[in-house]
C-alpha cells in the first residue's frame, strides 16, 4: 500500500506532537524498553497520556504497547464522553491489538509515524516484534463508527529509534 498522502487538515501542532510520540520512543528505548512511544490528546489539543512501551520480555508484560499503556490511562482520565475528539499520536502504526484498543476506548483520530511495513523491515523475523501484516486502516474499516487514520508520516525520523535495535536475535 502507497504511503497516503497528508491531509490539508494536518497542522504545525499534529506534526510536533507526533515528533513528541517519537521522542517517547526513543527514551522507551534508552530505558531498556521496546522502542515504541505514544501520546493521546484530548479534543482541546491537552495531552492527557504519554507512554513507552513495556513489553520487552521476560519482565514485559506483551499486552502493554506504548498504545494500549496510552489510551487506556486516557480513557481513565477522560471518561467516555471526554474521549469525542481525541488523538493518538504513535510512533509506529499500531497492530491490531493497539488499533482494537484505540477503536474500543473511542479515539476518533490516529496519526502515525513509521509504516508496520517499514517496521517490519527495521525488525525482520526478531522474535520480540512478530508482526501482522494488516494496517490498522483495514482494522478501523470493519468497524461501525470512522476513525481517521493518518500516516505513514516522518518515517525516516521514526526509524532513527529503531535503528540497530532489532540486529540481535533477542534486545
Amino acid at each position: 500500500m502507497p504511503p497516503a498522502a497528508a491531509p490539508s487538515d494536518l497542522t504545525d501542532a499534529d506534526l510536533e506532537l507526533l515528533r513528541e510520540s517519537i521522542r517517547v520512543a526513543e527514551r522507551s528505548r534508552e530505558s531498556g524498553a521496546h522502542p515504541f512511544g505514544a501520546i493521546v490528546v484530548d479534543a482541546a489539543g491537552r495531552i492527557v497520556a504519554s507512554f513507552g512501551n513495556n513489553s520487552l520480555p521476560p519482565e514485559g508484560d506483551p499486552t502493554q504497547h506504548a498504545e494500549m499503556r496510552a489510551v487506556a490511562a486516557a480513557s481513565r482520565e477522560l471518561g467516555a464522553q471526554g474521549m469525542a475528539g481525541s488523538t493518538l499520536f504513535t510512533s509506529a502504526e499500531p497492530c491490531v491489538m493497539c488499533s482494537g484498543a484505540a477503536y474500543w476506548a473511542g479515539i476518533d483520530r490516529v496519526v502515525y509515524a513509521l509504516s508496520e511495513h517499514r517496521l517490519l523491515e527495521l525488525t525482520g523475523a526478531h522474535p520480540e516484534n512478530p508482526t501482522f501484516s494488516l494496517p490498522c486502516r483495514e482494522v478501523f474499516a470493519r468497524g461501525q463508527r470512522v476513525i481517521t487514520v493518518v500516516g505513514p508520516l516522518l518515517e525516516d525520523e521514526a526509524a532513527g529509534a529503531h535503528e540497530g535495535f532489532w540486529l540481535s536475535g533477542v534486545s
